[in-house]
């Protein structure tokens, strides 16, 4: 488990702390522990999250097993900077759905002496790298990443197999439309799909003799 860093007085720059894994792996059940200990010991703590992430609450960051914290919902992470003004913690969920200014937003926190807790998905259901996780988690001083349950093996599961048929990138859901995977579990989960994908043609251009069959 990570343990916090004590606060140096002395020193001027803050850090940057990521949490990563996959969809019901604990990001946020995480983000909302480290921030609740904050405020617990007096620290200004401001909390951010998307504008479209609206699942549980349009302002609360809600976690899957209804943990909750207040929060501000923002278009983009420009506004993250100026709203993070005289903090001594920001917390920021589901960073992956930022656009890309949300690494140096990030960066310009921590060189101004805020301690900044990132959570997001590192990978999407495609099982690559998702928008500007893998440079936050360059960046970062601490990096923990987390793991769900295989649903259909038991072993740790770290990537998020999308079960709903949709294309889009950026696609909320829960457990209807996501399922946590291990490595083994996944890429069998995407070589059923597909196989399932080919159709009539398909088929008759891998086996030409078909044609002359149905001929």
């Amino acid at each position: 488990m990570f343990l916090e860093n004590t606060v140096n007085h002395e020193e001027q720059f803050g850090w940057i702390e990521v949490i990563c894994g996959s969809m019901f792996s604990g990001k946020t059940e995480e983000l909302i522990r480290r921030l609740k200990r904050a405020q617990f010991a007096k620290q200004t703590v401001e909390i951010f999250k998307p504008a479209i992430d609206k699942r549980y609450d349009e302002e609360l960051v809600v976690s899957h097993d209804s943990n909750e914290i207040r929060s501000t919902p923002v278009p983009s992470a420009s506004n993250i900077r100026i709203l993070a003004d005289g903090c001594d913690v920001v917390g920021i969920d589901e960073a992956q759905f930022f656009d890309d200014e949300i690494v140096t937003v990030c960066n310009d926190l921590a060189n101004r002496g805020v301690r900044v807790i990132v959570a997001g998905l590192d990978m999407d259901f495609k099982g690559n790298p998702f928008g500007p996780m893998p440079y936050l988690m360059a960046t970062a001083e601490y990096v923990t990443k987390v793991h769900a349950v295989c649903t259909r093996t038991g072993n740790l599961a770290q990537f998020s197999y999308r079960k709903a048929i949709n294309d889009d990138l950026v696609f909320l859901g829960e457990n209807e439309e996501y399922e946590p995977l291990s490595r083994g579990a996944y890429y069998k989960a995407m070589l059923r799909e597909r196989v399932k994908k080919l159709d009539v043609n398909d088929a008759e251009e891998l086996h030409p003799n078909l044609k002359k069959k149905n001929a």
